[in-house]
């Protein structure tokens, strides 16, 4: 039998296909259209890095059964970030941190994820597997399985290399019922660290800026910091990781939500030296900075010192700090206690400071 090219470079002979050359290949349309290109490049590059059981049934879904009286919890995101790779991070884990972290913030126990993949003609095969494996090793960290995707390839200069979508599935223990609708006058407001890592870290790449130091995002899966949270106060009443548009926006919305005000202290709210400096620099308030590794807790008065003990034994809390408190307010203001002994509105984000973060 004669030797023929397939439609990935390889050489199919008497059935063989000469493996991917993942240092030197490219995404092409075949790898989109369902044959066997597209075959190969799941099998070498998703189904290597995502190994599991339901990946390995080769079906077009995954059956999944769910813990006895639990509550079911599903997170969808989108994942478009430029650049690709940034300090401490790449659009592969920050696609499984940002949906572990959106099913954690409802209480929940993340499960599993689907994820769907857009890919540009042209990008490189090295640059895929990098951020693949990279995601692999974020879900296997989140105790978290990819059990379900998708791949599309569209032409090139109708991309933007890879756009990511992940969605997430987690199970509700009884009695734990966590939403932004729950706070209320005199809780307290609990975060676990400092604001605006992300955002100016992805930005500092992005425009290649350089500083006296290396700022490195935060993104980081936060379930097992919210599991040890839920177990000294099942009671917490609401979660949020502070992502597009940064602490003030997320304080907003669950004011809005709840229907009550809040007022937080200046003084009490974490940024690093170098990321505030970088803020001062670029005309940008941190307050609204991206943020992919730290949350937003209110919790009961009478809990807050118990949850901000056990947010500080865990290495994703050990910043950990108490920054306010939930009010009546009919209008709804997050209100700030400057440091100067004033106070003023901390609004809604209007417009974009930073594009294309999350």
């Amino acid at each position: 039998m004669n030797a023929r090219d397939d439609s990935k470079g390889g050489t199919v002979r008497a059935g063989y296909v000469r493996p991917l050359d993942i240092r030197n290949g490219r995404i092409d349309m075949s790898h989109g259209a369902g044959g066997r290109a597209a075959a190969q490049l799941v099998d070498e590059i998703f189904l290597a890095a995502f190994d599991n059981p339901w990946l390995r049934q080769g079906d077009d879904g995954a059956a999944l059964v769910m813990p006895a009286g639990h509550t079911l919890v599903m997170a969808t995101d989108a994942h478009v970030i430029s650049p690709l790779f940034f300090p401490g991070g790449d659009i592969g884990c920050l696609s499984v941190h940002g949906t572990v972290n959106d099913v954690a913030m409802m209480g929940a126990v993340p499960l599993w994820l689907s994820a769907s993949f857009i890919l540009e003609e042209g990008f490189s095969l090295a640059d895929l597997q990098r951020i693949v494996q990279s995601m692999a090793a974020a879900a296997r960290e989140a105790g978290v399985a990819v059990v379900t995707g998708d791949t599309k390839v569209v032409e090139k200069g109708k991309g933007d290399g890879v756009f990511i979508s992940t969605t997430g599935v987690g199970a509700v223990p009884p009695g734990v019922r966590v939403s932004g609708a729950q706070a209320r006058p005199g809780d307290v407001i609990l975060l676990s660290g400092p604001v605006g890592d992300h955002g100016v870290a992805v930005l500092s790449q992005r425009e290649s800026l350089e500083f006296e130091t290396t700022i490195v995002s935060d993104t980081a899966a936060l379930n097992g910091l919210v599991a040890a949270m839920l177990e000294v106060c099942p009671g917490v009443r609401a979660l949020r990781d502070p992502t597009r548009g940064g602490l003030a926006t997320t304080l907003n919305e669950i004011a809005r939500q709840s229907g009550v005000g809040m007022l937080i202290d200046e003084a009490a709210i974490p940024v690093r030296p170098e990321v505030d400096a970088a803020c001062e620099l670029l005309g940008l308030d941190p307050l609204y900075v991206a943020n992919e590794g730290k949350l937003v807790a209110i919790v009961p008065a009478a809990a807050a010192d118990a949850v901000l003990a056990a947010m500080r034994a865990h290495p994703r809390g050990r910043e950990a700090v108490r920054i306010g408190v939930v009010q009546e307010d009919p209008h709804r203001f997050v209100q700030m206690a400057t440091r100067f002994g004033g106070r003023r509105v901390v609004d809604w984000l209007a417009g974009e400071q930073l594009p294309r973060i999350c």
